[in-house]
């Protein structure tokens, strides 16, 4: 379902893989945190270097600038925005493609928490 005519994976799907990976480790640093921080993806960039036709290995390695930024939005009470690297690997070192997600958090103030 997601090949296309050309029998290579839909650049679609791999950029919402790529969304999803960087949004998980986000994700992982936001679980649970007070005050809760809101996330949101402002902007997606991709370069494709050759044909995806096997299973891809999704690899993110900015946990570190991940938690800064958290803490930072969290320290200032502003918007702070981080653009993670995705590299999309087929064979050890072999990289089809890169995504650039940036992401944008935001403390949530105690004014904006709904209760339910």
């Amino acid at each position: 379902m997601s090949q296309n005519p050309f029998r290579s994976t839909y650049f679609a799907c791999l950029s919402m893989a790529a969304e999803m990976s960087t949004g998980a480790l986000a994700m992982a640093y936001l679980y649970k945190i007070d005050p809760p921080v809101s996330m949101l993806v402002v902007k997606v960039e991709s370069e494709y270097f050759k044909k995806q036709q096997a299973v891809p290995t999704f690899v993110c390695g900015d946990g570190e600038l991940f938690r800064n930024t958290i803490a930072e939005a969290i320290a200032t009470g502003e918007a702070k925005t981080l653009r993670a690297n995705q590299s999309e690997e087929i064979k050890e070192g072999e990289v089809v493609a890169e995504f650039y997600i940036t992401w944008s958090f935001k403390a949530k103030s105690k004014n904006n928490l709904q209760t339910i």
